[in-house]
């Protein structure tokens, strides 16, 4: 039996990786669920490999049924939960008039409900060992700031920081605490994908997108993955236990709030 569980969503590349692998050096078991088991078994691998101890569960966490299988795993497996991290999310670039319906719904479904989902089904199991935890949405400084081409995914990233503060005031009398974070310009294959999108819909060279918004960081580099679990990482621990509603920028001071 593990001392402490985390769940972390879309943990088989990117951001939930590191969050993941930072968790376990931590000293949480980990439950990584992603959509593509062979993403998620590699992860679980390396983190079992440097001592750590690792599920995997494969799902679209968009279903709430997913979401409620998931905490049902984490109960089966260690009769706990402590911290669930929200973090799967895809991107859409393209203008808000030329989205079209399907896009619309699946970055709504994948970005949005499935954290409605999260918060719906992982505050019993978290309630269970009466010592509180942590639930971490991700957000994102498109959450701060509506950006171009990026409307649609800016509009759930401002949701989710309406859905932090809000569950911040029903969860606090069980003591568990709700956050956000929001990353700036991740060096990831999501950020890969935005760049080439932007590149194709406003005719400039791969590359010149990302480094626009690279040259406007004033630490003077893009993100790392490992940059966000770090904050993670404080706000699951209980050296953050006088914080909650809060969503905090993680971008090299891009952004101010």
């Amino acid at each position: 039996m593990a001392k402490k569980v985390a769940i972390i969503t879309g943990g088989g590349q990117g951001i939930g990786e590191g969050i993941a692998k930072r968790l376990s050096k931590d000293g949480y078991a980990v439950i990584i669920n992603g959509r593509t088991q062979s993403k998620l078994d590699k992860v679980a691998d390396e983190i079992k490999k440097d001592g750590g101890q690792a599920l995997t569960f494969a799902g679209d966490v968009s279903s709430r049924q997913v979401n409620v299988d998931l905490i049902k795993k984490a109960e089966d497996e260690f009769g706990r939960l402590d911290v669930f991290v929200a973090n799967a999310g895809i991107d859409w670039v393209d203008n808000i008039e030329e989205t079209p319906e399907d896009a619309v719904d699946q970055v709504i479904d994948i970005n949005l409900k499935s954290q409605i989902w999260a918060l719906q089904t992982a505050p019993r199991l978290i309630r269970k060992s009466g010592d509180g935890g942590s639930i971490i949405l991700a957000s994102s400084i498109a959450g701060m700031e509506g950006f171009e081409m990026l409307g649609i995914y800016s509009a759930t990233k401002f949701a989710s920081r309406g859905l932090v503060q809000a569950a911040a005031k029903e969860l606090a009398a069980d003591k568990i605490r709700v956050n956000a974070y929001n990353p700036g310009i991740v060096l990831t294959a999501m950020w890969d994908e935005i760049d080439a999108r932007f590149a194709q819909r406003k005719n400039v060279p791969i590359g010149s997108t990302r480094q626009s918004f690279i040259d406007g960081i004033l630490l003077g580099r893009g993100e790392e993955p490992d940059d966000v679990a770090k904050l993670v990482s404080f706000l699951s621990s209980d050296e953050s236990d006088y914080i909650t509603g809060q969503s905090i920028a993680v971008d090299g001071g891009i952004k101010f709030s």
